[in-house]
């Protein structure tokens, strides 16, 4: 049986649709034991996204972006945050996204794009599906400044630094950002053995 066949939708109401869109819906799902069950959940629809880190493997280091975000800041993170270079995929296919977001954000032009994962950030109630990418880097391969998108309120700096003083950020709190992590750990077990 598909899980598709133990969900019936009753009512969607959308809360907002400003900056991206929140749905408040009532469903019924039918339980393990076949009882079906009425809940209601909100979701919230920001597109999926793609995400990558940059390494060198013979200067073991890697790229790494920091940038003010708001919803951190509310909640006590008083800090740039550190993280991998990411953006929302905007229609594109996620390889071609983020060759651009890459770009942007960091000034470096990739090669070789490796796919790693695919992974729900928060499924309680966000939608997002993030696609993970890693990519060798030279310095000069950097053809631009960098530093994101004006218009939308970017103003990202690049952050060079050895692999082993990225984990230990993990470690310290220093990078707090889940992505991140999860980029970092996934180079320190199949790249940087």
């Amino acid at each position: 049986m598909s899980i598709a066949d133990r969900v019936q939708v009753h009512e969607v109401q959308t809360l907002s649709a400003d900056w991206y869109v929140l749905k408040k819906t009532r469903f019924s799902f039918r339980r393990s034991d076949g009882d079906w069950q009425e809940q209601w959940r909100e979701t919230y629809d920001r597109g999926n996204g793609a995400t990558i880190l940059l390494y060198n493997l013979d200067r073991r280091t890697v790229i790494l972006t920091r940038q003010f975000r708001y919803p951190t800041f509310v909640n006590g993170y008083d800090d740039l945050l550190i993280e991998t270079p990411a953006g929302l995929l905007d229609q594109a296919e996620p390889e071609t996204r983020i060759r651009a977001e890459v770009e942007e954000e960091t000034g470096f032009r990739v090669g070789i794009v490796e796919p790693v994962f695919d992974a729900f950030m928060s499924p309680g109630s966000v939608t997002e599906k993030l696609h993970f990418f890693a990519a060798p880097y030279a310095p000069q391969d950097r053809v631009s400044a960098g530093g994101g998108n004006i218009e939308e309120g970017e103003d990202i700096g690049l952050l060079e630094m050895t692999v082993d003083v990225a984990l230990a950020g993990i470690r310290t709190g220093t990078i707090c950002d889940a992505k991140t992590i999860m980029l970092l750990q996934y180079a320190a077990l199949h790249i940087f053995r």
